[in-house]
C-alpha cells in the first residue's frame, strides 16, 4: 500500500504535479504487471479544489467584491471540487498505461460499522483480483468533522492515519508513506548536520527528534506520518517513509534497497550495525592525506613498494575472495598474472619522479620577492566504480602517489574482492599516515550523504555506465570528472594501407567491445566502397560476431538496418558504419556526433578517442588538428587510450572534460597548483615602494 502526500501530487501553486504523478503511475503499472497487489491512498483533493475555486471566485467577482475582506473558502466545498479533478488525472494517466483505477471514498464514521468494513475488504479483494488499482481518500466533502485539516480526532484523522488503518484492515504486507523529503531525519532535513534515520526505534528516537511545522499543504506533515507509521508498525505492518520526488523510489523499495526510514515492530531487537559517518570518513581521509604529504619523497615511495609486496604476498587470499565473488556474479575472475601486473604497475609509479611540491614556474616579482607555482594534491577524492576490483588497486596507488585522501565505492558484484584488497592496502600504510587515508564505502545508501559533502570532498570520479555518471553529476555540487559516453570513431581514408586498416579496425572493435575506448562508429571513404574493401571488412567483423547498423548512405548501399542515433555507445559487438566523401566530412561527422554536450560541472559528452587510418600525411594532419577529442590517433587502434599504455602507471578514469585533466587521468590529473611567495619584508602600500621586474627564473 502506498500513501501519496499532498506535497507530492501538487506543486507549490496548488496545481497538479503531472510529471511526478506520471512517474508514480508508471511505477504502479510496473508493480501491477509483476503481480504485486497495489493500493493507493492519495491526498491532494482539498488543495486542488481550493486552487480551482479561488480562480472561479476571482472571475465571478466584481471589482467592489475584491475590495472587501476575503472569506476563506469552505474546505468541504474544496474537497468536493478537488476530488473529481484528482481522480480525473489518475484515470487519464492510468488509462495511458492500460491500467484501470477505482475510487473509494471513506469517512471516519464508516469504520464504526462492521458490515461496512467487511464489504470494504470484499470490494478491494475483487478489484485487486482484476488488477484494478483502488485509490482511497477521505471523503472530506461529507465528513462529520468541523472542517478538513482542523479536527484531529476519531478512528482516523488524516490520510496518513487512514492509510495505517487500511493497511491493518486489508492486511497489507507493506505500507509506504511518500513524502517531500527522503525520510525521517535527526534534525531539519535542510541542515547539513542532520542525518537520515534508516531504521526508526521508538525507544531511541521518540525523545530525540523535534518535528518542524506541518506540511505546507497537507494536514500533519512528518509528525502525522511518524505517528501513523509507529501505530501500523506496532500492529505488525512494516512501514517506510520515503521521498515521492525521487524517480523509481517505489520500485527501489520493493527491490529491497535501503530507501527512506523503516518502521518495524522488532526494530529494537535488531543488532545495530555500526553506522559509517560519511563526514567523519571524509575528514579522516583529508587529515591522513595531509600527514602523507609531509613525508619525505623516499617514505612516500616506500609505501607503494610495501603495498606491492603485500599484494603479492597475499595473492592466494585475494584469489580466494575473488573466486567467491565470481561464483555469485558468474563473471570472469582474475587472470593468473593480474596480481603480479598490478604490483608491477605500483612499483613503476613508486619509481616515477615525485609529483608533489614540484616547482612548475619561478618568477622574480621584484628584488628579493620570489613567487613559485608548485604542484599540490587536490585533497579528498571520491571514486565510484562499477568495474572489476583491479580498479581499486590502480586508484589507490594513484591517490597515494599524488598525496590525496581517497573514498572508494565499488560494485556489489566484487564486494569481497574489494574488501580484501582494501584491507591489504590500508594495513601496509604506516601509522604515521593512518589507514583511514583510504576509506571503503560498503553501502550504496552512503553515496547520497557523501555527495553532499562539497566542503570536504574535492572531486568525484565515476567509473562505470552512462546511467551511473548521469546520476552522480545530477546529485552533487562537488566537481565531477569523467566521461558519460565513449563513442569512438575510426575513419579509413582512401589512402590507407588496407591490411593495416583491417588489423586496426578489428582490434578497435573486437579486442574488448565493452571498453570505453572500443570503436563504436566506422567511417569509410566512399572510394573504398567502390573498391570492395568495405564489404570485405564487414565480412571479417561479422565473422567475429559484430552486428552492423548503418547511417543514411550505408543503409541504402549495404542494405543494413538504420541506426536510430549516431550518438550511441553499444559497449558490445555492435557497430555503426557510414560512408563519407572525404576526411573533412569525417571530421564534421565526428565533431557533430562525437560530442553531446552536458553543461554540468566538468563532464562533457563523448569526444573520447578517434582515429584516422591514412598514408596521406596531409590528410592525417588535418584530422589530428581538427578533431576535437581527448585523444586523436593516426594509424593506431583506439584501444591504446589507456593510462597504463600511455605510461602513466595507472588511471583513475578517462576524462572528456575541457577543464582540468583530459584523456587518461594519472597522477598529474589528480594534482592542482599552489603559489608560494618568499619575500624580505615587502608591503604593497599602493605599489609605491616596489619596483616590479616579473622576471622568469630558470631552475
Amino acid at each position: 500500500m502506498f500513501k501519496v502526500g499532498t506535497a507530492v501530487v501538487t506543486r507549490k501553486d496548488g496545481r497538479l504535479a503531472v510529471g511526478k504523478l506520471g512517474t508514480l503511475c508508471e511505477q504502479v503499472k510496473e508493480l501491477n504487471s509483476l503481480g504485486y497487489e497495489v493500493i493507493l491512498v492519495s491526498s491532494g483533493a482539498v488543495g486542488l479544489g481550493r486552487q480551482r475555486l479561488k480562480y472561479r471566485k476571482l472571475i465571478n467577482s466584481s471589482f467592489a467584491d475584491l475590495q472587501k475582506p476575503q472569506v476563506e473558502l469552505d474546505g468541504k466545498a474544496c474537497a468536493a471540487v478537488g476530488q473529481s479533478s484528482l481522480m480525473a488525472i489518475y484515470d487519464a494517466l492510468f488509462s495511458q498505461l492500460d491500467v484501470t483505477s477505482a475510487q473509494l471514498l471513506v469517512t471516519d464514521n464508516d469504520f464504526r460499522d462492521k458490515d461496512f468494513r467487511k464489504q470494504l475488504t470484499e470490494t478491494v479483494k475483487s478489484l485487486l483480483s482484476l488488477k484494478v488499482i483502488p485509490i482511497f481518500n477521505e471523503n472530506d466533502a461529507v465528513s462529520t468533522r468541523k472542517a478538513p485539516y482542523e479536527d484531529s480526532s476519531g478512528i482516523f484523522w488524516d490520510n496518513d492515519s487512514l492509510s495505517a488503518l487500511l493497511a491493518l484492515e486489508l492486511k497489507a504486507d507493506l505500507l509506504v508513506l511518500l513524502s517531500d523529503v527522503e525520510g525521517l531525519y535527526s534534525g531539519p532535513p535542510n541542515d547539513p548536520q542532520s542525518k537520515l534515520i534508516n531504521t526508526y526505534i521508538k525507544e531511541k528516537h521518540q525523545n530525540e527528534i523535534t518535528f518542524g511545522d506541518k506540511s505546507r499543504v497537507g494536514r500533519g506533515g512528518m509528525t502525522a506520518k511518524v505517528k501513523a507509521a509507529v501505530n501500523a508498525a506496532e500492529a505488525g505492518i512494516p512501514v517506510i517513509i520515503a521521498s515521492g520526488f525521487a524517480p523509481e523510489n517505489i520500485i527501489k523499495v520493493l527491490q529491497g534497497q535501503c530507501i527512506g526510514t523503516l518502521f518495524h515492530k522488532d526494530a529494537h531487537k535488531w543488532v545495530p550495525v555500526k553506522e559509517v559517518d560519511a563526514r567523519e570518513m571524509a575528514i579522516a581521509a583529508r587529515d591522513c592525506s595531509r600527514r602523507l604529504q609531509v613525508l619525505s619523497v623516499e617514505e612516500r615511495k616506500q609505501i607503494l613498494l610495501n603495498i606491492a609486496d603485500a599484494l603479492e604476498a597475499n595473492e592466494e587470499e585475494i584469489r580466494f575472495e575473488n573466486d567467491a565473488d565470481v561464483a555469485v556474479a558468474k563473471e570472469a575472475g582474475y587472470e593468473k598474472s593480474l596480481i603480479a601486473s598490478l604490483a608491477n604497475n605500483m612499483r613503476i609509479l613508486a619509481n616515477m619522479e615525485d609529483p608533489i611540491g614540484r616547482v612548475l614556474k619561478r618568477t622574480e616579482l621584484a628584488d628579493g620577492l620570489v613567487l613559485e607555482k608548485t604542484s599540490s594534491p587536490l585533497g579528498v577524492l571520491l571514486i565510484v566504480f562499477e568495474s572489476r576490483p583491479d580498479a581499486l588497486v590502480q586508484i589507490a596507488s594513484l591517490a597515494i602517489r599524488s598525496g590525496n585522501g581517497l573514498l572508494l565505492k565499488g560494485g556489489k558484484e566484487a564486494k569481497r574482492s574489494n574488501a580484501i584488497l582494501h584491507k591489504i592496502i590500508t594495513e601496509a600504510i604506516p601509522e604515521t599516515v593512518g589507514g583511514k587515508l583510504i576509506g571503503l564505502v560498503t553501502s550504496r545508501a552512503e553515496i547520497p550523504e557523501l555527495l553532499k559533502l562539497d566542503d570536504v570532498i574535492d572531486l568525484v570520479i565515476p567509473r562505470g555506465s552512462n546511467k551511473l555518471v548521469s546520476q552522480i553529476k545530477s546529485s552533487t555540487k562537488i566537481p565531477v570528472l569523467g566521461h558519460a559516453d565513449g563513442i569512438c570513431h575510426v575513419y579509413v581514408d582512401k589512402s590507407a594501407n588496407m591490411e593495416m586498416a583491417r588489423r586496426i579496425v578489428l582490434d578497435a572493435k573486437v579486442d574488448y567491445p565493452a571498453g570505453c575506448n572500443a570503436m563504436e562508429t566506422l567511417l569509410v571513404h566512399k572510394d573504398l566502397m567502390e573498391k570492395g574493401w568495405l564489404n570485405d571488412i564487414i565480412v571479417d567483423l561479422r565473422t567475429e560476431g559484430v552486428t552492423f547498423y548503418g547511417g543514411p548512405k550505408a543503409t541504402s548501399l549495404l542494405n543494413l538496418p538504420k541506426v536510430h542515433s549516431f550518438h550511441h555507445e553499444y559497449s558490445s559487438l555492435a557497430c555503426t558504419v557510414e560512408i563519407v566523401d572525404d576526411v573533412y566530412s569525417a571530421i564534421d561527422h565526428i565533431n557533430l556526433y562525437g560530442r553531446h554536450v552536458t553543461v554540468v560541472f566538468l563532464i562533457s559528452g563523448s569526444a573520447h578517442t578517434d582515429c584516422i587510418i591514412a598514408e596521406d600525411h596531409e590528410v592525417a594532419n588535418a584530422f589530428l588538428r581538427q578533431v576535437d577529442s581527448a585523444a586523436v590517433f593516426h594509424n593506431a587502434s583506439t584501444r591504446f587510450c589507456d593510462g597504463a599504455r600511455f605510461g602513466l602507471g595507472a588511471e583513475v578514469g578517462i576524462s572528456t572534460s575541457r577543464i582540468h585533466a583530459r584523456g587518461p587521468v594519472g597522477v598529474e590529473g589528480l594534482l592542482t597548483t599552489r603559489w608560494l611567495l618568499r619575500g624580505s619584508g615587502q608591503v604593497v602600500d599602493g605599489d609605491k615602494g616596489v619596483i616590479f621586474t616579473h622576471k622568469d627564473i630558470t631552475t
